[in-house]
């Protein structure tokens, strides 16, 4: 069977396809894996050492923020479903070659950070049950991850949606345990008074700005874009899907926590989800922490899936060397990118400390976030809008590329005066 591609030169499309085989709610999934992640298990006490009792608030703020980048991803996934998404994106919107290659290698490093910073962090967890090596550790984590990965997409996306669905149970756990806390606490009308001043307001922005980054995540759905069904359709609605949900997700562990836990305890504690669950109950917060380790998991593996996707993207097109454009005739994945991602991650992961991949994975995305956000505002402006897809008003990525150039000049000026 010939190979398909858009392309009419032969040179950029490989023997072999990648395998069309994630439906929409397997997609959906794949992003929600990635945005729950360890982001709402360790964020939440930083936010609320911040925003105080108006933390929820806090989380819909980010979760607005997030939307505006997302609808532009949504758009941009729709008229152009490729592997490579953000640096297709950059060079159709800017046109310039060496910044969508940029674009591209910003994201394959960013996806090997953060898998390297999550794959950390397991480590140091996994040390309260089993002490191991570190080093032993790593490699096996990245032995097991990089092969399923390698083994085939639906494989990979089906253990992914699994392990998605033990953490959403896992918030649910939390959320229902804390429930009774929420109706005893009631609504005294008087702590809503303090809306009106900037003090608050100033809380609620910080807290935001934390929060925001536990929303990051559904960027790398794009690049599995050549092994959706249907993306042009399924694509943008996953992950507005994905979005949604962890959006409501958030705000009621948030709401649920800020009045069942008093703010100072739980912004003091390191794991403040397991620590919610051990106040409430009383009880050892064994299966917290176990699916806490098991989100952390999951989103190093739908990191190495997403960098080795680049990977081939750009490899397919010649912005990278061709071999990793191949795809295995039998997996029907990138197997050698993937191979190339998984020995990187292993090497971030074993000399660098995880301060610095947290710090440099998010500065990362936020350039990519501003990029793919003016690429899209440039379409719009030049009239480029095709039909049949979902279209935004083009003031929808003009905000969300202030927003993140925002955040960019926020987090560097925090670091210099640090």
């Amino acid at each position: 069977m010939p190979a398909m591609g858009r392309s009419s030169d032969a040179s950029e499309i490989p023997p072999a396809c990648l395998k069309r085989s994630l439906s929409l709610p397997l997609t959906t999934f794949y992003g929600l894996g990635n945005i729950l992640g360890a982001g709402i298990y360790v964020l939440i006490g930083a936010v609320i050492a911040r925003a105080g009792d108006f933390a929820p608030l806090s989380f819909l703020v980010a979760s607005l923020l997030a939307c505006l980048t997302a609808f532009s991803y949504a758009e941009l996934s729709a008229r152009y479903p490729l592997s490579a998404g953000e640096a297709v994106y950059v060079q159709e919107g800017i046109g310039i070659r060496g910044v969508s290659v940029l674009v591209g290698l910003l994201i394959i490093l960013a996806g090997i950070v953060s898998a390297a910073t999550i794959l950390h962090g397991f480590a140091g967890y996994l040390q309260v049950f089993i002490a191991l090596p570190e080093v032993l550790v790593l490699l096996l984590l990245v032995l097991v991850l990089g092969g399923l990965a390698a083994w085939g997409i639906n494989q990979s996306v089906m253990v992914s949606a699994l392990i998605t669905l033990v953490e959403i149970a896992g918030l649910v756990l939390v959320i229902g345990v804390a429930a009774p806390g929420l109706s005893m606490a009631g609504f005294d009308t008087a702590v809503f008074t303090s809306l009106g001043k900037v003090d608050t307001w100033s809380g609620v922005f910080a807290g935001g700005f934390l929060a925001f980054y536990a929303f990051i995540g559904f960027e790398d759905m794009v690049n599995v874009a050549e092994e959706v069904k249907q993306p042009e359709r399924n694509l943008p609605r996953a992950i507005l899907l994905a979005l949604l949900v962890s959006s409501l997700l958030y705000f009621m562990v948030a709401l649920v926590a800020t009045t069942s836990v008093p703010g100072a305890l739980l912004a003091e504690s390191d794991a403040p989800l397991a620590y919610l669950y051990q106040y409430v109950t009383g009880r050892e917060p064994v299966t917290i922490t176990l699916i806490g380790m098991l989100a952390v998991i999951n989103g190093a593996l739908v990191q190495i899936i997403m960098a080795s996707r680049v990977c081939y993207g750009m490899g397919r097109k010649g912005w990278l060397p061709v071999l990793f454009g191949k795809v295995h005739a039998v997996t029907q994945t990138p197997v050698i990118a993937t191979a190339a991602i998984s020995l990187l991650v292993l090497a971030m992961a074993w000399w660098f400390p995880i301060e610095i991949l947290a710090k440099t994975t998010s500065f990362l995305l936020l350039m990519v976030f501003s990029l793919v956000n003016l690429s899209l505002w440039r379409l719009k402006r030049a009239g480029l809008q095709p039909g049949g897809i979902l279209c935004v008003p083009r003031w929808v990525p003009a905000t969300g590329c202030a927003v993140s150039s925002a955040f960019i000049v926020i987090q560097a000026m925090l670091d210099i005066t640090a």
